[in-house]
């Protein structure tokens, strides 16, 4: 399966799952009715183990502001 079927396929079932529990909650996050952006972002890591990406990620700058 290509990551771009399983990324869309993810979305559609979070979206139904979380619009038939917040349907009324959910009105004022919808963009043009979509739950979900067309967009997604993967990346890979190279097989690095999972704890040193995620010390990677704990350890970024973040933007002042």
């Amino acid at each position: 399966m290509r990551i771009s079927k399983l990324v869309n396929s993810l979305k559609g079932v979070s979206a139904r799952s979380l619009r038939q529990e917040f349907r009324v909650h959910l009105s004022r996050y919808l963009w043009g009715g979509h739950l979900w952006s067309p967009s997604y972002f993967a990346g890979s890591c190279g097989g690095a183990p999972l704890a040193i990406v995620n010390d990677y990620i704990k350890n970024q700058k973040r933007p002042a502001g």
